[in-house]
C-alpha cells in the first residue's frame, strides 16, 4: 500500500476523522475505531513507514515515547489499573502504517496474555539453540 491509499495517512494529512487524543509533534494518537477497551489508542507517526523495522531509530524512540505518554494518560483519565503496549509488522497488521496499540487495562477485564496460544520449548536444548540463532544475527 501506498502512503496515498493510507487511512493513518488520510488521518495525518486531515482526510479521514478521528478521535485525537494527541495532535501535535511527529506523532498522532487517536482512539481505534474497534476498540479493545474503550480508550484503545493507536500511537501513529506522522511520516509513513510500513513497519517498526522501517522506522529510523530516532522516530522508535518518538513513537515509544509518545505511547508511554498515552499509557500515562490513559491510566490517570480511565483509571486504569495498567495498559497493554502492542505492534504487529506485517503479520496481523490491519493498516501497513506503524502504529503502536496503547490498551486500558483492569485486574479481571477479560483479557487473557496474549491474542495467541502459548507454548513450551521441546527442550531446553532446543531453546538454547533458538536464542543462539537470534544472538548470532544480532551481530
Amino acid at each position: 500500500m501506498t502512503a496515498k491509499a493510507c487511512i493513518f495517512c488520510g488521518i495525518v494529512a486531515g482526510q479521514l476523522p478521528a478521535h485525537f487524543v494527541l495532535d501535535a509533534g511527529p506523532c498522532l494518537a487517536f482512539l481505534d475505531t474497534r476498540p479493545i477497551f474503550p480508550g484503545h489508542v493507536l500511537v501513529v507517526p506522522r511520516v509513513h513507514h510500513e513497519t517498526l523495522l522501517d522506522l529510523p531509530p530516532d522516530d522508535v524512540a518518538m513513537l515509544f515515547g509518545t505511547a508511554r505518554a498515552v499509557c500515562a494518560a490513559l491510566e490517570r483519565a480511565l483509571g486504569a489499573e495498567g495498559t497493554f503496549v502492542g505492534m504487529n509488522n506485517r503479520i496481523s497488521q490491519s493498516v501497513p502504517h506503524a502504529h503502536v496499540h496503547c490498551v486500558p487495562r483492569r485486574k479481571g477485564d477479560g483479557l487473557r496474555g496474549f491474542f495467541w496460544p502459548r507454548q513450551k520449548y521441546a527442550s531446553d536444548e532446543a531453546a538454547a539453540e533458538i536464542a543462539a540463532r537470534v544472538k548470532a544475527a544480532m551481530g
